[in-house]
């Protein structure tokens, strides 16, 4: 069985988007997009520099855009994903791009909702200097400990050894002259302390608008960043996206949930990379492709071929 996953916000480079806005299809669905997002998406995806597009209520669109965009070409349309693949799952924001590859949102739907969900959190940021920092390695419960001791969230478990900590700077600092043994921190180019109690603002705006969002049940395997459940009712996963903005994202879930599913390759979509090094750690025997460019194209459907519709268990047999 294959997935496809989308990445979050931070994947996110500069100029990532230029290759792929030479293919005409691409750039066709783009300039739609921009009008649905009120943004130059294509501007942002080649030539802004990296403080453009760290901003909140660029980065997200951005990234739910080109996901979809580079899914559709992978698949021959976003309504050919669910015979693509046997799962799909987002990485936070990532998780609109799920949502939209599985037929539980349109894609102008989920885009209309990334373009509020980034503002919303964006403004919700301005409150308060906050932000992220990931700690790698380390003793687990060690790590948990020392950001509650901090008076962080740990925003992110991401598995693989890697626990992302968020809260006001003060309290990042705090952390960073007392980190825990053995680990290492690395702050993260965002910023706010997304899913935490600081996005509250957001969550509040987002609720207002769900009612009048037109959502059906997924078509494929649609995984939750809450807890990693297979979530079958569009409604209830729309209601898990709103909630999520200000609740951690527990990608190690995501990740028990693909290898019980029986998963034997995952590609990720661009700006692809850091779900691909978090799955070799996390879910060792299972093949990656990391779509970074239109040049992986064809190895991305040789492995669609070889995986589609087989199980670990199938593959090992």
């Amino acid at each position: 069985m294959l997935v496809i996953v989308a990445p979050g916000q931070g994947a996110q480079v500069p100029g990532f988007l230029s290759p792929w806005l030479e293919l005409p299809a691409f750039a066709e669905r783009f300039a739609w997009w921009s009008a649905v997002t009120g943004l130059d998406l294509a501007r942002y995806g080649t030539t802004a520099d990296a403080d453009e597009i760290r901003d909140t209520a660029v980065a997200q669109p951005l990234l739910v855009s080109a996901a979809l965009a580079a899914a559709s070409e992978l698949a021959g349309g976003l309504d050919r994903v669910s015979h693509t693949a046997g799962a799909v799952a987002g990485h936070s924001v990532g998780e609109l791009a799920a949502a939209a590859m599985a037929g539980a949102l349109t894609p102008e739907a989920a885009l209309v909702l990334v373009r509020e969900r980034g503002r919303a959190m964006a403004e919700a940021a301005a409150v308060t200097e906050t932000g992220m920092t990931a700690v790698l390695g380390g003793d687990r419960d060690e790590v948990l400990a020392a950001i509650e001791k901090a008076g962080l969230t740990p925003a992110n478990d991401n598995g693989a050894g890697q626990i992302v900590a968020a809260g006001t700077l003060e309290q990042l600092r705090g952390f960073a002259d007392n980190p825990p043994e053995k680990a290492r921190l690395r702050p993260l180019q965002v910023a706010g302390a997304f899913h935490t109690e600081h996005m509250s603002p957001a969550i509040g705006h987002l609720r207002s608008l769900a009612p009048g969002v037109p959502v059906t049940d997924p078509a494929i395997r649609l995984l939750s960043n809450r807890d990693g459940a297979v979530v079958s009712s569009g409604t209830e996963y729309l209601q898990r996206l709103v909630d999520q903005v200000g609740a951690p994202v527990r990608w190690d879930s995501c990740m028990e949930t693909l290898t019980g599913l029986g998963v034997t390759a995952l590609i990720e979509l661009p700006p692809a990379g850091t779900l691909v090094g978090l799955a070799r750690r996390g879910m060792p025997g299972v093949a990656t492709l990391a779509l970074k460019t239109p040049d992986d194209l064809d190895k991305a459907r040789e492995l669609i071929a070889e995986h589609a519709g087989t199980t670990e268990q199938e593959a090992s047999a």
